[in-house]
């Protein structure tokens, strides 16, 4: 997690370098779609499309789609969001009889949304309030929700960069996923397979997990060329029970005033794992983007 705080931190730098001079204009969007945005009240939207499908020697299936929403004004600094990802791929699996064999399953299905409302003071400090909540049947946790409230400071924005600041308590819940456990007969003593020797396993759903959080968010967008603009932002809910790191790093190149390619890449760590899961899941996409 150090390289990734560190990797943040050096990008959220690079706005600094473009200019202190701030304009109104939106640093990720053409003079077109500014133009269209203040005549609707600052609401900019985007969504976003990848699949890739295998056949041959080895079958899989991914997809992932986003969709988002955006409103920024003299009063307003709001965003909406939905995200989804589901994948399927060939597994091997044991029959009834023990024998291995080879099945097409889903590997990942999960889905996230959230929103946060921001209220401005001036031109550079709001106050914010956030909610999130997340679904995934093959993560650290099978669900999450956080709702928080927080203060938000825009330290820069010109035609080129941006970089803002929101940070505050919230408080969170969450499930952890299924793990197995050795069974228990009932009068309390362990189980084991006939023969005595091999423990028998169960699966065990934890209890659902509740905790006051510090949340914290840091965006930078930076353009890089007309056409080519580069966006990361670093999500922090940090509790004593469990910390939870997001970050987001996408390129974009603007093929037309509505189309992009976009590569991104994502990082999500937990803290408080069970067995049998992993803390860190990493996911690369190359999707089509529209924005409206």
């Amino acid at each position: 997690m150090k390289q990734l705080l560190l990797a943040t931190l050096v990008l959220a730098a690079l706005p600094l370098a473009a200019s202190a001079q701030d304009a109104t204009a939106n640093p990720t969007s053409t003079p077109d779609q500014n133009a269209d945005a203040s005549k609707n009240g600052g609401w900019t939207g985007s969504g976003e499309f990848g699949f890739a499908s295998s056949r041959g020697n080895s079958r899989s299936e991914n997809a992932n789609a986003k969709l988002g929403f955006n409103q920024e004004n003299e009063l307003w600094k709001n965003n909406f969001y939905l995200n989804g990802l589901r994948s399927k791929g060939e597994v091997t699996v044991d029959d009834q009889q023990g024998n291995p064999i080879d099945k097409f399953s889903t590997t990942a299905n999960r889905y996230d949304t959230g929103a946060s409302v921001g209220y401005k003071f001036d031109p550079r400090s709001y106050v914010v309030t956030a909610a999130r909540y997340e679904h995934d049947d093959f993560g650290a946790n099978l669900w999450q929700g956080i709702i928080s409230v927080g203060y938000g400071y825009i330290a820069l924005k010109n035609e080129r960069a941006e970089l803002s600041f929101e940070i505050g308590p919230g408080f969170k819940r969450y499930q952890p996923a299924k793990t197995t456990r050795q069974a228990t007969n009932p009068d309390g003593t362990p189980a084991f397979e006939p023969g005595g020797v091999v423990p028998l396993e169960e699966t065990y759903k934890p209890d659902a997990e509740s905790e006051v959080v510090g949340r914290s968010l840091i965006n930078a967008k930076y353009r890089i060329t007309d056409n080519t603009a580069v966006e990361d932002t670093l999500l922090v809910e940090a509790g004593s029970k469990n910390q939870y790191y997001q970050n987001d790093i996408g390129l974009s190149v603007s093929m037309t005033k509505k189309l992009a390619l976009k590569i991104g890449y994502q990082i999500r760590y937990n803290s408080d794992t069970l067995p049998g899961t992993v803390s860190t899941d990493k996911l690369t996409t190359t999707n089509l983007v529209y924005n409206f």
